[in-house]
């Protein structure tokens, strides 16, 4: 069940994400738990009328039994047991978070293989660098706060549909560089990692410092001239894969101070571009109905998109 389903004197055992937690004392003095628990579907406020129970960490992940109840007009759970998730715990994170599609470590296990490919030495020491000091915080980072991907495991999402994008496109145009513009794809968006307060739910807290002052397109430019530095990478190299990381947005307005000047920068912007904008449309029409039209799209210029019914198309 999920916490949007819930009403008065329904039933809930199952996990939740905890948002906050606080004990407070009630008008007879007595301590009682106060908290907001959250899944995929949204949050609600739950009560627990035992005072000696210590509040749970914000961020961590509860299993709880409880009852729906209605005050002043909102549902709240009455909580009756609770208790921190264990390792023999099966939880369902796609339940409470959006989570990618794909299993983390194997998208991880694509994106290394892609990298270890790249045939130009100096490309794929910079790259590898990148992905090593990214690390395992890959393998839960979103890849926005609110915008395409921002979902657990989302970067490694983004990266690897947009691999697979790549090489759907250079079996058509032979003439571009396999390995610049693998790298290109790998390494766009990493910095973002040091962009945004991201914990192991893939949930971001705020831009960070550094993003708030550099942003990801900046921060990436600097850490492509460090790794190159370290590695030994040709500065020739690692020029190349600054402009397709400066250049990635495309224009100026969208953050980008140049736009790209060599035809794998060209592609890295079109299908980093393509892979951000049906994401944002399979989700905005995920809640329309057949036949309907979606709520206004932000990052589509407000546009209103309309679900074709399935019995409309021939698969």
């Amino acid at each position: 069940m999920l916490l949007a389903d819930i009403k008065r004197d329904d039933r809930f055992e199952g996990y939740l994400i905890v948002r906050a937690a606080e004990q407070r004392a009630a008008a007879s003095g007595k301590n009682y738990l106060d908290m907001t628990l959250a899944d995929r579907s949204g949050s609600i406020n739950a009560k627990m009328w035992d005072g000696t129970v210590q509040p749970p960490v914000a961020g961590s992940i509860v299993k709880v039994r409880a009852t729906g109840n209605e005050f002043n007009g909102r549902m709240q759970l009455r909580v009756e047991k609770i208790r921190a998730v264990e390792k023999r715990d099966d939880v369902d994170m796609s339940a409470l978070i959006p989570c990618a599609p794909e299993d983390p470590k194997k998208m991880l296990e694509q994106v290394v293989r892609a990298a270890d490919r790249i045939k130009d030495n100096d490309l794929r020491l910079i790259t590898c660098a990148l992905l090593d000091r990214a690390g395992d915080k890959l393998l839960t980072f979103p890849a926005a706060k609110q915008m395409h991907h921002a979902e657990r495991s989302g970067l490694l999402h983004h990266m690897t549909t947009m691999l697979r994008a790549a090489e759907a496109l250079l079996g058509v145009y032979p003439q571009l560089n396999r390995g610049l513009l693998t790298a290109g794809v790998i390494i766009h968006d990493l910095a973002k990692i040091d962009e945004m307060d991201a914990d192991t739910l893939g949930l971001v807290s705020d831009y960070s410092v550094d993003g708030k002052l550099l942003g990801h397109i900046v921060r990436g430019v600097v850490n492509i001239q460090q790794a190159a530095e370290k590695t030994g990478a040709s500065p020739a190299k690692a020029l190349l894969l600054q402009h397709m990381v400066l250049s990635h947005h495309g224009i100026a307005d969208y953050g980008s101070p140049m736009p790209p000047k060599f035809p794998e920068a060209e592609v890295l912007h079109m299908i980093d571009t393509l892979d951000a904008r049906l994401f944002e449309m399979n989700e905005a029409l995920s809640r329309a109905m057949p036949g309907g039209f979606s709520e206004k799209v932000w990052g589509l210029e407000n546009r209103q998109l309309y679900r074709i019914p399935d019995e409309d198309l021939t698969v």
